[in-house]
């Protein structure tokens, strides 16, 4: 059973910084892609960042610059450093991962920005 589960969320104002992690364990020690997605309440999950295999990370438009993702194999991690963070930020961030043609989710992380 492959399990991810995400830390690091919060309330931060305007303009600060929160950094994501994402564990995942189970029988899949590596999955090709990995990423972060968020939903506000009452819209659709969207894409926030992806890391396909050893490749660089991609974004979507509104947190390029501001957002960078990373990943650890060996520690079976992946991270979203946010920085300037903006209200429109808010969110709950959950953690993807797919192999194999197999998705996988995290639960979620509370994401505020506000004063």
């Amino acid at each position: 059973q492959v399990q991810l589960v995400e830390s690091g969320g919060g309330l931060v104002q305007p303009g600060g910084s929160l950094r994501l992690s994402c564990q995942h364990s189970g029988s899949i020690f590596n999955m090709y892609v990995m990423g972060w997605y968020r939903q506000a309440p009452g819209t659709q999950r969207e894409l926030v960042a992806t890391l396909k295999g050893g490749g660089r990370g991609e974004y979507a438009d509104l947190v390029k610059g501001r957002f960078t993702i990373s990943r650890d194999n060996h520690m079976r991690t992946v991270s979203l450093q946010m920085n300037s963070l903006k209200p429109e930020d808010t969110s709950v961030y959950y953690c993807y991962g797919k192999q194999d043609g197999v998705g996988y989710w995290g639960q979620g992380t509370q994401v505020a920005v506000d004063y």
